[in-house]
């Protein structure tokens, strides 16, 4: 690691190719404040620029299903578990893509991630249209999910760029930015279908823009050659407790967004009699502001312990959650899309506080272990990136299960209420699950820290 004062070596070319950075601390405040903080936004930026674009790929199909009216021959049923398998496989492969970031290096692995996302966009464009064989819709969906990935890859990436005292409000940002790419392709789609154009149209925006972040992405971004590739840190992060509690939380933040993302369009159409046009116009607004508010839940939580503004926040999404059961009860649809759009939002700010909590938590267990300073840092990193594409993989399939729950409750009473009954108790147990873990005072002896100041008798609440 650099001395404190001491400028890493610049990027340089080494015999993986392309741009490495040999040495960085981002921890040193001089380093950081003279080199490292004008490096790490740089390539944050571009690669929030290519996550957008993965996730806009990721949920191609809620729009596609938009477009696809009777002439396709499709029940709301078989729109669901098409955009469901979109969901199953972009969480599937968070998990290969988190740990592609230290066997080729960030700036390489985003070129390849986004040009990946060409295969699925030219796939649609070839077989969009009516008498396609379903099966055909249902594999090309399941490439679509490779958009998904890489929020892991960038997530992982990103997380080695920054310190810990900034990590709440650039891993944030990041995602937030890469969640943007859900209504943004939604608000496209509803200008293509107001002008009358159909699907080919709205692939042929996104084909180019695809190739435009793999460029800049080669021409702006750096690997990071201390992220090495070690397969011990994920049998680690596989053994270790929290990262599976803290998987099971974000399924209630992201997996909800992400579900409610997939599957507001369709709900719209199904229970409410809602035209393709008439979804579009509203389907984007949800969205939106949950990606927005993301960073500001990472700030929030950088300011006043993630763990303490998870837990309210899933009080307030039981909350929304209860409106919603009682629009759909009476069939009110301002009620039932002013509530649904008041959900999103809180899971977006739910979304920036749990994952703000990952490397704090990790910093607490490296000082628990009696490590400091930079050690400490230094393990804190190492497992929180191991466990981030684990966790943002089990939170994906939350929007499998959502979309799943929706197919069956539309299936067995023609609404969605049964869905949103079952979400509301599982939001309850998050709210339990985070106050037992994280908030509940802690017994004698667990008393760890989350900054790598020495600040004893500090508890989880911190996180």
């Amino acid at each position: 690691m650099t001395a404190t004062g001491t400028t890493p070596s610049p990027p340089a070319t080494t015999g993986k190719g392309g741009r490495w950075i040999q040495k960085w601390d981002p921890e040193d405040e001089t380093f950081w404040n003279e080199t490292g903080e004008k490096v790490a936004r740089r390539n944050l930026i571009f690669s929030v620029l290519s996550e957008h674009i993965g996730f806009s790929i990721w949920t191609l199909w809620s729009v596609m299903v938009l477009f696809m009216g009777p002439e396709y021959g499709l029940t709301p049923a078989d729109k669901f578990f098409l955009v469901s398998m979109a969901t199953l496989v972009g969480a599937v492969v968070r998990v290969p893509y988190t740990f592609a970031v230290a066997i080729f290096g960030g700036r390489n692995w985003t070129i390849v991630s986004a040009a990946m996302l060409l295969i699925p966009s030219i796939a649609a464009f070839i077989v969009m249209e009516p008498g396609t064989s379903y099966s055909t819709f249902l594999i090309c969906a399941m490439l679509a999910g490779v958009g998904g990935g890489n929020f892991a890859s960038s997530m992982t990436n990103i997380n080695a760029f920054f310190p810990l005292r900034k990590k709440g409000w650039a891993l944030g940002l990041n995602a937030g930015g890469g969640n943007i790419g859900v209504p943004v392709m939604q608000l496209v789609a509803l200008a293509v279908i107001g002008a009358s154009g159909g699907p080919r149209v709205l692939l042929g925006v996104y084909i180019p823009l695809i190739v435009i972040a793999a460029v800049l992405a080669a021409l702006y971004m750096d690997n990071l050659a201390t992220m090495k590739n070690d397969t011990g840190a994920a049998k680690d992060a596989v053994k270790e407790g929290h990262t599976w509690i803290m998987a099971f939380l974000y399924i209630g933040t992201f997996g909800s967004f992400i579900g409610y993302s997939f599957a507001f369009g369709l709900v719209l159409q199904t229970q409410f009699g809602r035209t393709p046009l008439q979804a579009a116009y509203v389907t984007f607004i949800g969205p939106l502001l949950g990606s927005l508010i993301r960073p500001v839940g990472g700030w929030l939580a950088d300011r006043y312990g993630g763990a303490k503004i998870t837990l309210w926040n899933y009080v307030a999404m039981a909350a929304a959650t209860a409106v919603i059961i009682a629009a759909s009860m009476q069939e009110s649809l301002p009620l039932f899309t002013s509530a649904f759009i008041a959900l999103f939002v809180l899971s977006g700010l739910g979304n920036g506080s749990t994952y703000k909590m990952i490397p704090g938590i990790f910093q607490n267990k490296a000082l628990a272990r009696g490590l400091t300073g930079e050690e400490a840092a230094a393990y804190g990193r190492r497992l929180s990136g191991a466990s981030m594409g684990l966790i943002g993989a089990v939170g994906a399939l939350g929007g499998l299960g959502i979309n799943l729950a929706f197919r069956q409750s539309f299936l067995t009473a023609g609404t969605g209420t049964g869905a949103f009954v079952a979400f509301l108790a599982f939001y309850g147990v998050c709210f339990l699950v985070t106050w037992a873990v994280y908030l509940r005072r802690p017994a004698a002896g667990r008393t760890e820290t989350t900054t790598t100041e020495a600040k004893p008798q500090l508890s989880y609440a911190e996180v």
